[in-house]
């Protein structure tokens, strides 16, 4: 990946507030942010953006969980994935970073930050 081009954050939330607050921070703080309600409305984004980054919760109506944490692990290899949660406990096995909710935007900022700077 040359570094002209430019690499997307996937915010992944059902929640619409959250969500959206979610993406303005990150654009605020000069990332460039898609927004997805579900899995299946990330897997659109996957398809259409250059995506370096998932920021998703962990627990959705339409494709989450166990299965999207399989999709995820099985086909995003090539992404950095945190994931959010005021459900899961520290010690569900989940092979990503976990962020639990109600998390400080800064720290997840600054997970964000990390991710870009190691897919440079």
């Amino acid at each position: 990946m040359e570094q002209n081009d430019q690499i997307y954050v996937l915010v992944v939330e059902d929640e619409d507030s959250i969500r959206l607050t979610l993406r303005d921070y990150l654009k605020n703080k000069g990332y460039e942010v898609v927004v997805a309600s579900d899995g299946v409305g990330a897997i659109k984004q996957l398809l259409d953006n250059p995506v370096g980054v998932i920021v998703s919760d962990y627990r959705m109506d339409i494709l989450g969980g166990d299965y999207w944490i399989r999709f995820l692990k099985e086909y995003c290899t090539d992404k950095k994935i945190i994931i959010t949660s005021g459900f899961l406990k520290p010690e569900f096995p989940i092979p990503f970073p976990v962020l639990y909710k109600p998390f400080d935007y800064s720290e997840l900022e600054e997970m964000v930050s990390s991710a870009l700077e190691d897919l440079k």
